[in-house]
């Protein structure tokens, strides 16, 4: 008897959702990967496939020379928690660097990098 109830509880661990081992993947960004905006954007904004914890994520934009432009005020987007957001200064035209790391809500942690341009 205790044999059929460990099939039965393996099958049920077998067949259960893999959706609790998800990742934070990167859906879309504003400016978008590998994109062009003309004039400079007031801010970053990145938007995730799943909830994240902005108090253990990080996202910094740097310009061609590595300086960081970005003004280091992280926060989650009011009112969507799969959404990060980080103020801009002023972007001259060039090509910008955005470096993240997101950590989601079930801790499991995910990076990226890609650039995007700034045109006159």
């Amino acid at each position: 008897m205790q044999a059929v109830i460990r099939a039965i509880a393996m099958a049920l661990l077998l067949l259960a959702p893999a959706s609790a081992f998800a990742h934070a993947q990167l859906r879309r960004a504003d400016p978008p990967v590998g994109g062009t905006v003309h004039g400079s954007p007031a801010e970053l904004e990145l938007s995730f496939s799943e909830t994240i914890e902005p108090r253990f994520s990080t996202v910094t934009v740097a310009d061609a020379a590595g300086v960081q432009v970005d003004k280091r005020d992280l926060h989650a987007v009011p009112g969507d928690a799969k959404h990060l957001a980080v103020s801009l200064g002023a972007l001259p035209p060039g090509v910008y660097t955005v470096v993240w790391h997101a950590t989601s809500v079930d801790t499991h942690k995910t990076e990226g990098t890609f650039s995007f341009t700034v045109a006159p």
